[in-house]
């Protein structure tokens, strides 16, 4: 996965016509909604780097990467802010943001908005964006007055939510050693099958461990069409992942067909409600029969 370019940024002044009240509290993690988008993003962003998380609860790479933002959110504190966006509860954020997959990371410096990335990515790459917008921020001018370093930090009031069974699965996703994050995801799924947390992340370990330093193929033959799918998965681009994963289906037999099938289910576990998923699997259906 290659670091985003910061160029080409989009105007949000669509968001800034409601009222709202000034942000309050110490957390570099905010909720936003649109009602609150001017004050907690628009104009914040005239003095720190405004990180958005575009998320749903029905998204599992989100799951993956919400708590590494809101961990990098803590590290940074004073220099940057995390607002979080309900793909869901707030459409029309969405709209202006013209996600298309998520989850989906944006940066706003001066009321400009800058895509990052799409999917869950490491931990250390997204600290390598950040500090790269933190470049740019600074290029422009912008300077937040409480950052801080070392060990002083902004008190975060943050509840402790986190299941620890996830801790070493977590802990190995963000070193990026993806066999000993399934191994830890397997361990969870062992005593509890039903686990769709669980089901999740290793789904998603194994996109990572199969995409790790691949660049996109150039061919069009049954392993690069799957691992154009995987790398599409992996940014959470499913209209690609699906045509790519069915062509495979389309273009096989035996086990190869199998293995493209199965690939499909897991991409149908990882995009829940989204709504290419009722079409692919009807694409899937047609292909196999």
């Amino acid at each position: 996965m290659s670091t985003p370019s910061f160029a080409g940024a989009i105007d949000l002044s669509s968001l800034g016509a409601k009222k709202a009240p000034v942000r309050s509290g110490d957390s570099p993690v905010i909720d936003v909604t649109t009602d609150g988008f001017e004050s907690l993003v628009l104009k914040a962003s005239e003095t720190i780097p405004i990180i958005i998380d575009v998320w749903a609860n029905w998204c599992a790479p989100c799951k993956q990467l919400s708590p590494i933002l809101e961990e990098l959110a803590i590290e940074y504190a004073g220099r940057l802010l995390i607002a979080k966006v309900d793909a869901d509860a707030e459409p029309s954020i969405s709209q202006a943001l013209q996600v298309q997959s998520i989850p989906s990371v944006f940066a706003v410096i001066k009321g400009q908005l800058i895509p990052l990335f799409q999917g869950a990515y490491p931990k250390e790459q997204i600290r390598q964006i950040f500090d790269k917008l933190l470049e740019l921020a600074a290029e422009q001018g912008l300077s937040p007055s409480n950052a801080v370093d070392g060990e002083q930090r902004v008190k975060v009031d943050v509840e402790e939510i986190a299941d620890p069974r996830f801790d070493e699965a977590v802990d190995a996703v963000n070193a990026g050693d993806w066999a000993l994050a399934k191994k830890a995801y397997q361990g969870i799924l062992d005593s509890d099958p039903g686990d769709l947390d669980a089901q999740g992340g290793l789904i998603m370990a194994g996109i990572f461990e199969r995409t790790d330093g691949v660049e996109p193929p150039l061919g069009d033959s049954f392993d690069e069409l799957l691992v154009v799918a995987d790398l599409a998965a992996a940014n959470g681009d499913w209209v690609k992942a699906f045509a790519a994963a069915i062509k495979g289906v389309q273009l096989s037999s035996g086990a190869e067909r199998e293995l493209a099938r199965s690939r499909l289910v897991q991409y149908f576990v990882l995009a829940g409600d989204d709504p290419s998923v009722p079409e692919a699997r009807i694409a899937l259906a047609n292909a196999l029969f």
